[in-house]
């Protein structure tokens, strides 16, 4: 008489584990494909021209265009003070947009002392306003002291100011004229570009008035 084998449990429960677990990944992925990874749409924090965007799309956050009126504002110095851009009438006004975490604002401010503030001094039919855009007084503060700057800064924590002249982008200049008109507005920094804008400067304060 023979023996008789005795059924192999551990192999049995072995395909039933298995048998599960294909039933599994059918059910949630019946596709057979892998889970997508979630979109990361997040919005820039630091916009700032570069060369991957297109020339239309960054002409098109720009407000303000040459030849029109520049919008008329109150801003308070990082001193205290406060003044309008209308009681600017009759000087030329260099605007500037920037902020302290924007890497071409910081490199276009290391030029300003020796090439705008120091070139231009005495010259009371010109004045130079930079303004910080998005920042607190004492984010303001904290680079001031940390650079080394000392001339006047304007602050703009809620970009009430810059609203009025583009939706997007930093560095920004917006030269107005005696007349309160725009000028050139340009966007971004280049070297060329500002050594362009300091002879306009000049060419703008010798002209007649």
């Amino acid at each position: 008489m023979t023996e008789r084998k005795k059924p192999n449990n551990k192999r049995l429960i072995l395909m039933i584990v298995l048998l599960a677990v294909v039933i599994a990944l059918m059910w949630l992925l019946p596709d057979g494909s892998q889970p997508a990874a979630p979109a990361t749409n997040a919005p820039k924090t630091e916009q700032t021209k570069n060369t991957n965007d297109a020339p239309d799309d960054i002409e098109a956050t720009t407000l303000v265009k040459a030849g029109t009126q520049a919008p008329d504002f109150r801003v308070e110095m990082f001193d205290g003070t406060t003044f309008t851009l209308g009681s600017l009438r009759g000087k030329v006004v260099l605007l500037n947009f920037w902020a302290t975490w924007c890497g071409p604002c910081r490199e276009e401010l290391s030029r300003v002392q020796k090439d705008i503030i120091d070139r231009f001094k005495g010259n009371e039919d010109f004045v130079f306003l930079p303004v910080s855009r998005g920042e607190t007084r004492e984010t303001v503060a904290a680079f001031r002291e940390k650079m080394g700057y000392t001339f006047p800064m304007g602050l703009d924590p809620e970009q009430k100011i810059y609203r009025l002249y583009a939706s997007n982008y930093i560095p920004r200049n917006f030269l107005i004229g005696k007349d309160g008109k725009v000028i050139s507005a340009t966007i971004g920094y280049e070297a060329p570009e500002f050594d362009e804008l300091i002879l306009l400067i000049e060419r703008q304060l010798n002209s007649a008035n």
